[in-house]
């Protein structure tokens, strides 16, 4: 989802346990807030913006923020280099560009609930890569977010307009899940050696590399407007949702349990649903509330994993 760079340490990290303060609370919810607008802002820069040009431009204004904070890391040994390299090109060049592609053809709502569906493919992946055991209540959780996505993806495919969900839509959102829920379990022992900030910024370095041929080539095939929205749209996705997003997560973690850190992101996609209502005028009916509510249950029920070391 929009926070790629944040989520291998919520998966490694571990704190004493300890009070969550009100300041802590209020942090997870600005986070939560931050994220869960994402989609409903990478839709609004979509309306005059193609979706590889939008990618390469929200991750051309996070770049050097994150460069700048290697100033004070170690830095990446270069047989490291590869495997950071390969994860950016999943990360981005994969992950985030189908989720884009698949904004484009979703509804706001319905892109927000479907990257919301990451932590299942992060259960699965785990469970391969890490060895990590997985429970009955743990599929049942998965098969009920599955059913959830299909009725929700179904709710409005068809309708015309920019809140439209076609056919491929949800296909490129799931495909984007895939990858970043992969990213984020195969960069576990990369983080865990490197450090967080590291493997983030020459990971996103990396995929930008890769993306930004097929940008200029888009860039140059296809005709589109440099409006003060689109800007504002990737500027937010890089600077708030990816730099901003990752001081604000790290930050958290050293002073909450991640399991309980993770939990309260949740609410992204109360934000994302909220905003898409007001933004583009998305229809919440029965069957949307009914798909939410079990992804969001089966969510909870998929997560209760035991921390992934």
């Amino acid at each position: 989802m929009s926070q790629l760079v944040t989520e291998p340490t919520s998966l490694a990290a571990a704190v004493p346990a300890r009070p969550v303060t009100l300041m802590n609370f209020g942090a997870m919810l600005l986070l939560a807030l931050m994220w869960g607008l994402s989609i409903p802002v990478t839709k609004l820069g979509l309306i005059t913006m193609p979706p590889l040009t939008l990618t390469a431009i929200r991750f051309a204004f996070a770049i050097p923020f994150m460069m700048f904070l290697l100033l004070w890391k170690k830095p990446l040994p270069w047989k490291a280099l590869p495997a950071v390299a390969i994860l950016g090109v999943l990360g981005i060049g994969i992950g985030q560009v189908t989720q884009t592609f698949g904004v484009a053809g979703t509804s706001a709502s319905v892109g927000t609930i479907l990257s919301a569906t990451i932590p299942l493919f992060i259960v699965f992946f785990a469970t391969i890569r890490l060895k990590q055991a997985v429970s009955r209540l743990q599929l049942v959780g998965v098969a009920a977010a599955f059913a959830g996505i299909v009725v929700v993806a179904l709710e409005n495919a068809g309708e015309a307009g920019a809140s439209a969900t076609t056919v491929l839509g949800p296909i490129w959102m799931l495909i984007s899940a895939l990858a970043v829920a992969f990213y984020y379990v195969w960069s576990v022992e990369l983080t865990s050696r490197h450090g967080t900030v590291v493997v983030a910024t020459w990971s996103t370095f990396f995929g930008f590399i890769a993306l930004a041929p097929w940008a200029g080539w888009e860039a140059y095939h296809t005709p589109f407007q440099v409006t003060g929205e689109a800007l504002g749209a990737a500027a937010y996705l890089g600077l708030i949702v990816t730099v901003a997003g990752l001081f604000l997560w790290l930050s958290i973690l050293r002073d909450v349990p991640a399991p309980i850190a993770a939990s309260v992101q949740y609410l992204q996609p109360v934000f994302g649903i909220a905003a898409s209502a007001v933004m583009f005028g998305d229809k919440i009916g029965i069957q949307f509330v009914t798909g939410v509510a079990l992804i969001l249950a089966g969510l909870a029920l998929a997560m209760r994993m035991r921390s992934l070391r």
